[in-house]
């Protein structure tokens, strides 16, 4: 009789001892996969220009609108909101626009599309720039940055600060008014 007593007890602690290691092993895959944030991603999706006038490459100069699709990619498994920010257009490192990002959330494993609309002008350009060389080439070379600032929230309790930041290259066609090699980091 006591035997029995000692083999259901020797049980009941081999039970209760699995059940620990599988509750300790579900802990850290959870912690590994769910709890683990990263940077959301942000880029340039369709880029279309519209109000486009140049100048040659003895008097250079471009005026345009640029119509953006804006992704903010968010991978976590909480949602991220995002603050006000700007979004540039650089010529040659000179800025020659920029666009407002209003402030917003992008949610959990969900992508964030909005559009805006960039006014681009090469007025604040300095003379000596290398613009006419490219007005004459046909291709105008742009680069635009952008960093959202912001915070991931996970289950409403967890909240880490997380910033995600643009850099795409692109030209700008001169002959067909089309945006080609459009790439991001």
């Amino acid at each position: 009789m006591k035997r029995e007593g000692k083999r259901n007890n020797a049980k009941c602690f081999a039970y209760v001892a699995a059940f620990v290691v599988f509750q300790t092993a579900i802990i850290l895959i959870f912690a590994l996969t769910v709890m683990r944030i990263r940077n959301p991603k942000v880029r340039f999706g369709a880029v279309t220009v519209e109000n486009f006038s140049t100048g040659n490459s003895t008097s250079p100069f471009f005026d345009m609108k640029l119509m953006a699709q804006v992704t903010v990619k968010n991978t976590n498994f909480g949602h991220f909101k995002y603050e006000n920010s700007t979004i540039r257009i650089l010529y040659g490192g000179m800025p020659v626009g920029e666009a407002a990002v209003v402030k917003a959330r992008a949610r959990a494993r969900q992508t964030k599309k909005f559009n805006v609309t960039v006014d681009i002008s090469s007025n604040m350009l300095s003379p000596n720039s290398n613009l006419g060389n490219d007005i004459a080439s046909g291709v105008l070379p742009l680069s635009s940055q952008a960093k959202l600032n912001g915070k991931v929230h996970l289950m409403k309790v967890i909240k880490r600060k997380k910033s995600s930041e643009m850099s795409c290259t692109m030209g700008i066609h001169l002959g067909t008014r089309a945006v080609q090699d459009l790439k991001c980091k």
